[in-house]
């Protein structure tokens, strides 16, 4: 009986490690990860008491998390994932891994900047597996505080004053559906589109990344949002 209730014990730990998170990788060459790689940075937790906040996103969120890890030090840890994932049953699946991090109090999400090429999300999809992602995230965390912020301007590549035309539009209309989705589900939005739209002179002319104020104004939204969301202590 006490081998059988050891046996028990270590499945029950086993059960309870966090899930491995498999290597992500993109094949649009353009699509880059801007410098941090694609992965799971977890912080290091020596306060349980403290709360856990996870930023979801794309290259983009390696330009405003050191702001945000820094204005929340002392008041919630932050771990962060940058993929480069579009919607797809896949994403919901890898999502459902990476919650096994948590828990977390506060997720703040974006996905877009990969999913504008035609083909890469079949027509009449986006909606359903939008809503699909959102049921993970309040079906892993059911007391967690949920931030969807929409996908950044694509600009024309050393023409920052211009708009892409080739993945502007389908950025436009994937944050529309993406906002009707988050209405739906009653998840607020942080506008980043409405952010820079009017402040392309902050784009670095690659097409997709920022300069530095730019990332200072995302992050100052994130902080607001994930301060005013964080649990009362």
């Amino acid at each position: 009986m006490k081998h059988a209730f050891v046996f028990l014990f270590a499945l029950s730990i086993h059960a309870a490690e966090p899930a491995k998170i498999a290597p992500a990788t993109e094949t649009d060459p353009r699509l880059h990860a801007d410098g941090q790689g694609w992965k799971l940075d977890k912080a290091k937790v020596t306060d349980p008491k403290l709360p856990r906040v996870l930023l979801i996103g794309d290259s983009i969120v390696g330009g405003y998390r050191k702001d945000t890890i820094a204005a929340l030090a002392g008041k919630a840890y932050v771990d962060v994932w940058a993929n480069p994932y579009c919607q797809s049953t896949h994403t919901n699946k890898v999502l459902a891994d990476v919650l096994t991090h948590g828990p977390y109090d506060v997720v703040h999400f974006n996905m877009g900047l990969h999913g504008w090429q035609e083909g890469r999300i079949k027509p009449g999809t986006f909606e359903p597996l939008m809503k699909a992602y959102v049921e993970v995230l309040k079906t892993k965390l059911p007391n967690a505080k949920l931030i969807w912020a929409s996908s950044t301007p694509v600009t024309v590549k050393d023409k920052p004053a211009e708009l892409d035309p080739e993945a502007n539009p389908a950025i436009i209309e994937q944050n529309r559906m993406a906002a009707k989705v988050m209405a739906e589900m009653q998840v607020p939005v942080n506008d980043f589109y409405s952010v820079l739209v009017d402040k392309r002179s902050l784009a670095r002319g690659d097409r997709f990344h920022w300069t530095a104020p730019a990332y200072k104004l995302l992050a100052d939204m994130c902080i607001e949002s994930i301060l005013k969301a964080l649990p009362k202590r």
